[in-house]
């Protein structure tokens, strides 16, 4: 379902929004099985913090599109982290997309979400998904392209449950989301929406260093829990 609040906008950042965020997922605090996965990078600060409030493990969940050959803005997919590949059937018959093309950028987008991945995680394993009930966070959402990718690619690995937590987004991106994850959390959904930055009053871009800065803070928190048998944080 769809949660808001009242609240004043713009958020001040993305920490003020994150801890506001933490606040209306506080039915998910200190539960076992709950993990909270940010999406690189403007996510990251939002999900450290919202991890921070609920007592949860934090990790990340990158998402890299799958542009069609000549029309790059236009997905024809997308790969995500645990080694996910989602694709568009529909767009691909209409534009008649080879398997080779299909091939060839997800090896270029694989390449690249590796890259990230070493760069982020460096050691660090990736957490278990199956059975967990898992929280994917970002800063706010537009048309949601690349959230509705990593639901779709979270599937693919049994989570208990599925819940997409954000500050902002439009109302129409966040009822596309509710068709498809277990719970939608949002505290605002303005309009006209225009762009997500335009409800911060600071939103400079994350970088990599702020990446693994906060992601170094929280695995070295507490010791990573053992799941299914594993140790994973």
């Amino acid at each position: 379902m769809n949660k808001k609040t009242i609240l004043k906008l713009p958020f001040e950042n993305r920490i003020q929004a994150g801890r506001l965020l933490g606040e209306a997922l506080a039915g998910y605090a200190k539960r076992p099985d709950v993990i909270v996965l940010a999406l690189p990078r403007g996510g990251v600060p939002v999900g450290f913090e919202v991890a921070r409030m609920i007592g949860a493990p934090l990790d990340i969940m990158l998402v890299r599109k799958l542009g069609t050959p000549g029309q790059e803005e236009l997905a024809m997919g997308a790969i995500a982290s645990g080694g996910v590949c989602v694709l568009n059937p529909d767009i691909i018959a209409v534009l008649d997309i080879s398997q080779e093309d299909i091939e060839a950028a997800s090896a270029t987008e694989r390449h690249e979400l590796e890259r990230r991945e070493r760069a982020y995680r460096g050691d660090q394993p990736p957490p278990a998904i199956e059975n967990h009930c898992v929280i994917l966070v970002d800063d706010g959402l537009a048309t949601g392209a690349s959230m509705l990718a990593a639901v779709a690619a979270l599937k693919q690995q049994k989570p208990a449950s599925i819940v997409v937590a954000v500050p902002v987004a439009p109302s129409d991106t966040v009822q596309r989301l509710q068709e498809e994850a277990d719970d939608v959390v949002c505290l605002a959904t303005p309009e006209p929406f225009s762009a997500v930055g335009r409800w911060y009053r600071e939103f400079p871009q994350t970088s990599d260093d702020e990446v693994k800065s906060l992601l170094a803070r929280a695995w070295a928190k507490k010791p990573s829990p053992k799941l299914n048998g594993k140790s994973h944080d």
